[in-house]
């Protein structure tokens, strides 16, 4: 074995990554057993062996770096006073037989990062994953066929909101045609109630003021007049800012498609064309 040993310690390591600085000591030798528990490592032995190419020796741990969230590099120390650094992951396959018989990364495949030196053990295995993944992506790609172009998705052009109109408070003078009778639900009888539904409402005045659409109660003063679609009125109200409620359980001759916005109170000194 001794001469085993003297052979195959001629040559030095491909490479030595020696700490980026000072690095952490063991406290005690419970301290050092308890480590090496942790790294999967015997706590019975005092050296391990190092394992390159055509090269293998016992090393010493002499303590470790830690990075990232509870990660560790080793120091280990060469019979020629030489630090290096390893992952405790690396050195504990290096105690294995097998370990140099298979095809497995070496120290100078690795990055020399020691901050990337927790990846070198499974480099190897990562990528032989990637190409496999790939093959298969590729092979389901093939199947599926051409790729398909993505969808791009148009954006709908925004609705303009039309412009809040200011109501006048005073009483004030309309033009407006008859467009059709409708019901409404009232609430507090819980029937409905006979509306007249204006259309071209506007308001007389210095600058003339478009409505559209308006609605106020079939009272008994508009009766009178016996209306009918298409009848031209005039007459002075207040109008207001109240939507058209639909009636309950009424015929389609009696109800709106559209929303009618505006409602107009008390009209007075109704003349009809």
């Amino acid at each position: 074995m001794a001469a085993q040993q003297s052979q195959l310690t001629k040559k030095k390591p491909t490479q030595y990554i020696p700490p980026m600085g000072e690095y952490e000591s063991f406290q005690s030798e419970e301290d050092f057993k308890g480590k090496l528990k942790e790294w999967g490592l015997s706590a019975a032995k005092k050296e391990f062996w190092y394992k390159d190419r055509g090269f293998q020796c016992l090393v010493s741990i002499k303590g470790y770096e830690m990075y990232g969230n509870q990660n560790y590099t080793l120091v280990i120390e060469f019979s020629d006073g030489n630090l290096s650094c390893i992952h405790p992951a690396y050195l504990k396959e290096m105690q294995q037989a097998s370990f140099g018989k298979e095809s497995m990364l070496t120290l100078e495949d690795r990055d020399v990062k020691v901050e990337e030196a927790d990846t070198a053990v499974s480099q190897e295995k990562s990528a032989k994953i990637y190409l496999e993944s790939k093959a298969e992506t590729k092979e389901i790609n093939s199947q599926a066929g051409p790729a398909k172009p993505a969808k791009v998705k148009e954006a709908k052009p925004k609705k303009e909101k039309a412009p809040k109109i200011e109501l006048p408070a005073d009483k004030v003078h309309f033009t407006a045609t008859v467009k059709q009778f409708a019901l409404t639900y009232n609430a507090f009888n819980e029937e409905n109630d006979e509306v007249v539904v204006l259309e071209n409402v506007q308001i007389v005045q210095e600058n003339p003021l478009a409505l559209g659409l308006a609605w106020c109660s079939h009272s008994k003063t508009l009766k009178k007049f016996e209306l009918a679609p298409g009848d031209i009125l005039e007459f002075d109200g207040k109008v207001a800012a109240k939507k058209l409620a639909k009636g309950k359980d009424v015929a389609e001759e009696f109800t709106v498609e559209v929303p009618v916005l505006y409602k107009i109170n008390n009209p007075s000194k109704i003349t009809k064309q």
